[in-house]
Order: structure tokens, then C-alpha cells, then sequence
């Protein structure tokens, strides 16, 4: 207990299964604690693969008393859901968790709740027990201004948006996207993950407010029109909004023993372009080989991050992917012609640790928004390359409103080429247009600490927050 050892209560938070969204939860339990709170997490195990978590939980339980984890029990049993994508199944495994996490909760009632938006049916849960109840969305404003007009543009467009191609949607304070670009698993109108998204649409103005892992200074249009009211379907008032980030893990103690550390100590300040694609991020075997083909035309020094392929059984698309076999999958004597400036590495990397290393000059990221923002916070440029969920919408976000990356062209299009590896790649560590993307970065990287001092937004922005969780009820 922090804050002057103060106890203020329990807070309960409750994310969705996945590493990606328990890490921005972690971090915003330790943000809740240095206010004086304690926390529980409720941790709901998933039937498929979110990547591994346990290692991850014990680290956290073990460096930070005051918060704990609670594992609920599963559901007795699912309805049968054909949708390929784990966004249909994480809506429906947490709304058949509503009796467990009730029973739960009937045993020791916090002072709030705090979800994550695949939540939503659990705000329900909340109103029936009279409990303050606020979504954390961890993704930025821009996201948000989107999952509001859902609703909207659901009775407007009568298509899915995978069969209207480049076709230009609008949302309020967000430049113009194309259709195909929508969150991966709303392409399909028909998809049982569609009506989850349409269904959190509706009910996120249920909150008692939103709290947004972002920076105000970087996302001001978007924010100005969820504020305004014009995002949500006939104007219906929006809760509260509390941007409170950046919120990024801070990293690993003893990280110095981690081979690709070593490595990154040898090499030149800003010199190396870092690859990785995020925990479920998988490329083709032939997209890898065009990347190493283009990073070793590119002559650039790099450290790349490289998993196993996705298979071809479709009963395994939610199966964590075995250790990548590099000697297969890589070009014949690729790794041998390139070890004196790159390195590859089987799966991970202690991604926040590289990239606030002096020796990392630039990030080629899925533009998943952790990692978006732990690139931000270490002033890092970046080169977007969106594979899967709302990351096709932040490249756009990125590249037209914030300015903070650049595309790599043809990532829409099925294969990216080496040419364009070669060609994004050199252009980001040597041309004008590059140095001009580092500094607007290492602008918005001052924005977000300075957001974080006293007297920041972000900090102005927990005040209002600790205020509304100690007021008598």
C-alpha cells in the first residue's frame, strides 16, 4: 500500500483473456495502488490461445502485495460458436462467466469494478449490485470514437464491410477509412463477433465512465468528438472520459542476461531497426523469407523477432504455434551472410526493454497499442505493419492524424515484397522524411511524460478518478 499507506479499499478489475490486455491491466492495478487502493484481478481462462500468462502472474503477485489474482471457474459449458476469430469467443466465454464473477463479488463488494470493454455484459452484474462501474479501454481515443458510432454506421450501411472494399467510412473527428480496414472480425455483419462489437457499441455509454489508455495531447480531435457527443447513436450522452496514459509495463529487472540485450549493447546508437509483431502476430513462411531478403538488401543493421508460421488446420487456429525452425524457414544462408548486423530471435524479446535501448533507432510493430505506446514512451519511429484486430484502423490513425509511423506499403494486399522491406526500412533510418518521423516522436514522447507529471492531463485525469472511488456511497 502506497499514498501514505492510506487504505481507500478494494478496487476489482476484470480484464479479457490475453496477454495484450492483462498487461495494460497490470499496469493500471500498480497505477490504482500507488493511490492507496488495493486490487484484485479476476483472471478467466480462455479455450483458446491467448499466449501464456502464468509466468507473467506470478512475477506481478510476487513484486506487488497489493494486488491479487482471482481465477474464476470456467463455464459449466459454451453454445457452440463458428466464428474463426477469438474475439466472437472471448465475448462469449465472459458473458456465460456473469454467475461465477456475481457469486464472486456477492462475497466481498469493492468500492468499484473496472472492465475491459469485452466485459460488457458484466456491467449488468454491476447495476444489479449497486456497484460504480467503469470500462478501461486499451486502446486509444481514436478506437473509442469508432466503438461509439458503431451503432450509427450499423444502420447506415446495410453491407459488410468486407464486400465494400476501399469504400470510405466516416466516423466523427477520425480521418476517413477504408471499409476493409474496420476491426477484423466486424468484416463479416453476420459473424457472431460483429454483434459482440455492436453490442458494446450500444452499452459503453452504461459505464459510470471510460477510462482511456492515452495521452489527451495526442488524440485531441477524437476526444473533442466523443465529448461533444457526436459519436454516439442520437447523441445519447457519453460517460465520463478519463485519459490516463500512457500505461506500459516497465519492464524486467537483470534484463542484461537476455541474449539480444548483449547483442544490442555492441551496436551503434540508433542504429538498429527492430522487428516484432506482437503475441499472436504469425506471418507465411514466404512473407518471412521476403522480409529477411529485404532486410539483407537493405544493408541495415536489425534485430528481428520471428515465429512460426500459422498452420494450415483450421481446428488449430487457436493453438500456440511451436518454436519457429529458422534454418527452415529463413533463406539458405541468410542468418550466416547477416550475423555481423542482425540478429533473429525464436519468439520473443523483451520488447520494452529493446526498444528503450539508445542502440534501437527504429520499430517495424503490428501497431497493437501497447506497443504503439511503449514506442511512443521510448521515442521511437515507427513502420506500421497491421496484421490483425483494430491495427489496420491505428496504422490509419497513425499515419493521418497523430503522425507517428509510416505504413509499409502493401500490407493490405496479401504479401509485402522485399523491395518494400528494403525500401521503408532504409528510408526510416537515412532520409530527411525519417529524421522528421523520429522527431515528431520524440515530440509526443515529452507530451506523454509531461501527462504524467504534476499537473499533467493524465495525472489531473486519476485525481478526478481516486475522487469518485472514495466518496461514500
Amino acid at each position: 500500500m502506497s499514498a501514505g499507506e492510506r487504505d481507500n479499499g478494494t478496487l476489482v478489475l476484470y480484464p479479457s483473456p490475453g496477454m495484450g490486455h492483462l498487461v495494460s491491466m497490470v499496469q493500471l492495478g500498480k497505477l490504482i495502488v500507488s493511490q492507496g487502493f488495493s486490487v484484485i484481478i479476476i483472471i478467466v481462462k480462455a479455450h483458446y490461445n491467448t499466449g501464456s500468462t502464468d509466468s507473467f502472474i506470478a512475477r506481478v503477485t510476487s513484486a506487488n502485495p497489493s494486488i491479487s489474482f482471482h481465477t474464476l471457474q470456467p463455464p459449466a459449458s459454451l453454445p457452440h460458436n463458428p466464428s474463426p476469430h477469438h474475439e466472437a469467443h472471448a465475448f462469449d466465454l465472459l458473458r456465460h462467466s456473469n454467475p461465477n464473477f456475481r457469486a464472486f463479488l456477492l462475497s466481498s463488494p469493492p468500492r468499484a469494478l473496472i472492465y475491459d470493454f469485452f466485459c460488457i455484459h458484466a456491467v449488468d452484474v454491476a447495476k444489479e449490485l449497486a456497484i460504480p462501474c467503469y470500462c478501461f479501454f486499451t486502446c486509444g481515443a481514436n478506437v473509442l470514437a469508432l466503438f461509439l458510432h458503431i451503432p450509427v454506421l450499423h444502420n447506415l450501411i446495410p453491407k459488410s464491410y468486407g464486400e465494400m472494399g476501399r469504400t470510405p467510412v466516416n466516423v466523427p473527428g477520425l480521418p476517413s477509412f477504408p471499409a476493409d480496414h474496420m476491426i477484423l472480425p466486424m468484416l463479416d455483419r453476420e459473424d457472431e463477433a460483429y454483434k459482440g462489437f455492436l453490442y458494446t457499441g450500444l452499452h459503453l455509454p452504461d459505464f459510470d465512465g471510460i477510462m482511456v489508455n492515452t495521452v489527451e495531447e495526442l488524440e485531441p480531435r477524437a476526444l473533442e468528438a466523443i465529448t461533444a457527443g457526436r459519436c454516439t447513436l442520437e447523441g445519447l450522452p457519453t460517460p465520463p472520459i478519463y485519459c490516463i496514459g500512457p500505461l506500459i509495463t516497465e519492464g524486467r529487472e537483470n534484463i542484461g542476461q537476455v541474449d539480444c540485450i548483449a547483442w544490442l549493447d555492441t551496436q551503434p546508437k540508433g542504429s538498429v531497426v527492430f522487428l516484432c509483431f506482437g503475441s499472436l502476430g504469425l506471418l507465411s513462411g514466404e512473407q518471412l523469407k521476403e522480409i529477411a531478403v529485404g532486410l539483407e538488401k537493405s544493408e541495415q543493421r536489425f534485430l528481428w523477432v520471428v515465429r512460426s508460421p500459422p498452420g494450415d488446420n483450421p481446428a488449430k487456429l487457436m493453438v500456440t504455434p511451436p518454436e519457429p525452425d529458422l534454418d527452415v524457414l529463413m533463406p539458405e544462408g541468410f542468418l550466416e551472410r547477416t550475423k555481423d548486423r542482425g540478429l533473429v530471435v525464436k519468439s520473443w524479446a523483451p520488447q520494452v526493454e529493446v526498444l528503450r535501448h539508445e542502440s534501437v533507432g527504429g520499430f517495424v510493430t503490428h501497431c497493437g497499442w501497447n506497443s504503439t505506446l511503449e514506442a511512443v514512451c521510448a521515442g521511437v519511429p515507427m513502420i506500421g505493419w497491421p496484421l490483425y484486430a483494430e491495427q489496420k484502423l491505428n496504422i490509419v490513425f497513425l499515419e493521418k492524424e497523430m503522425k507517428l509511423a509510416v505504413a509499409m506499403k502493401g500490407y493490405d494486399q496479401g504479401l509485402v515484397p522485399a523491395e518494400e522491406v528494403e525500401t521503408r526500412v532504409k528510408w526510416l533510418m537515412e532520409s530527411d522524411g525519417g529524421k522528421e518521423l523520429r522527431k515528431r516522436t520524440l515530440a509526443a514522447k515529452e507530451a506523454a511524460i509531461a501527462a504524467l507529471e504534476e499537473g499533467g492531463s493524465s495525472r489531473a485525469a486519476l485525481a478526478r478518478l481516486v475522487s469518485e472511488w472514495t466518496r461514500p456511497r
